[in-house]
């Protein structure tokens, strides 16, 4: 299963986002303050240890395993490969490793006056593009002070899920300030695919999850911050296609938001097939509705007239999308409202074994009532499953005598999702069916 959600996720993490403006992070309080670099933290008595320390509330090597096994550190060097070369070509870019453009998102890319004397963004997604500029809360977090006072002092808040997502999404989907095109992508970018709870997990942990860690800092099981990320990246997806400075390209909308695979299969393969969650007839190109079908089954689990609203809203926007732009906004905006509300519900619900138990059997339901014909959905569906047997096993609410069938049924579906241009439904299904086997009476 690792190196499923590995392959899965490398084009992603490999290919940070990018967009077409100032540079300029929008999650609150990244961009803020004086950023002084990697360096700041990468002291030998500081977080640069080559080895974690025996008698230390932290680990101490957090710089070492963001160097040696963190994609982010690589991030500003992929700038420097072939396919960055072409793609900056093909946009009409001098090169990749000097436009805003590419360095908004493959570098912390804030402006020239807020970079210490010992900053470089060669350094890539160094410490401070997550954890905000460092000049004032450098001082409160070396003299040992608690996460609270660090955040009050302007760290970013990381472990909160809201909060991550925010800051994720903004490279790994878009902002206002950066956003990953269907020029860019035309140009060689590879598409961008994003889940909070699989991501964080294949982020190199450069922190344990102890009882030092759980008295300083919330912590919510992957189900909580799954469910949370899907609302997060679909309240994004929203406001970007509604704002008129990113939801058009001319005289088309911004292609982005669409369901690639709409367009982007060979005429050979003959996959499409009815949704009852968009109503839509064959040839017509679909908004990307895969958080929205993951969104649709927690919220029905825990309120079913929301859920119900969610679909029937779903289904207004894609019809919508077959009116014109005036309507879609229109639809988009009521269905963001219902959207904001479950972010809400999300932070305050406690998920326990038994609303694990059911968003499981939830995924697994719709997928084999036919909603994840499109691969995207399927694409989602499979990290979520990953997701919440995780947060079983976690919880200790499965053996590894029951863990080892899921495992494998998992397996099967990440092979259906591994390559998306040769995806087929209904190999998917036979894996969900596979999977659905394999769920343990609990």
């Amino acid at each position: 299963m690792a190196w499923a959600l590995f392959a899965l996720a490398w084009s992603a993490l490999g290919g940070l986002g990018a967009t077409e403006s100032a540079a300029q992070n929008t999650a609150v309080g990244i961009s803020d303050d004086i950023h002084l670099g990697v360096a700041s933290c990468a002291g030998s008595t500081c977080h640069g240890s080559i080895e974690p320390w025996k008698k230390s509330n932290v680990l101490q090597n957090e710089y070492i395993t963001w160097q040696r096994e963190d994609k982010h550190a690589k991030a500003y060097d992929v700038l420097l490969n072939d396919r960055s070369k072409r793609i900056a070509r093909n946009l009409g870019l001098p090169d990749a490793h000097t436009a805003q453009v590419c360095l908004d998102c493959h570098a912390d890319n804030v402006p020239m006056d807020k970079r210490g004397t010992t900053f470089q963004i060669g350094d890539g997604v160094g410490c401070e593009a997550c954890h905000g500029g460092s000049v004032r809360w450098i001082g409160v977090h070396l003299a040992g002070k608690d996460h609270a006072t660090n955040v009050a002092a302007g760290m970013y808040p990381t472990a909160d899920p809201e909060a991550r997502a925010t800051l994720c999404l903004s490279c790994h989907f878009g902002d206002k300030k950066r956003f990953v095109t269907h020029r860019i992508m035309g140009a060689g970018h590879p598409r961008m695919s994003f889940e909070l709870d699989t991501f964080t997990a294949l982020q190199p942990a450069h922190f344990t999850i102890d009882e030092d860690y759980t008295r300083r800092k919330a912590v919510y099981n992957g189900v909580k911050t799954w469910a949370i990320g899907q609302a997060m990246a679909i309240g994004r997806t929203i406001d970007l296609m509604t704002d008129p400075a990113r939801g058009r390209d001319g005289i088309f909308p911004e292609l982005v938001f669409f369901d690639c695979h709409a367009c982007h299969h060979p005429m050979s393969n003959l996959r499409w097939q009815p949704r009852r969650g968009t109503g839509l007839k064959p040839g017509i190109v679909r908004l990307n509705d895969s958080n929205l079908v993951m969104l649709r089954v927690i919220a029905r689990h825990l309120d079913e007239d929301v859920g119900d609203t969610l679909f029937q809203e779903t289904l207004a926007l894609h019809a919508a999308s077959l009116e014109g732009i005036e309507a879609t906004v229109k639809a988009a905006k009521a269905l963001r409202k219902t959207v904001g509300k479950t972010i809400g519900m999300f932070k305050s619900y406690s998920f326990g074994p038994a609303d694990i138990q059911a968003l499981l059997s939830g995924v697994v339901a719709e997928g084999l009532s036919g909603e994840y014909a499109d691969y995207a959905a399927a694409e989602q569906a499979t990290m979520a499953l990953a997701s919440i047997v995780d947060a079983m096993k976690n919880g200790g609410m499965i053996d590894k005598d029951q863990l080892a069938p899921m495992i494998a049924a998992l397996d099967s579906c990440y092979k259906a999702v591994e390559k998306d241009e040769a995806y087929k439904p209904t190999v998917f299904a036979k894996a969900l069916r596979q999977f659905k086997d394999a769920i343990p009476k609990l």
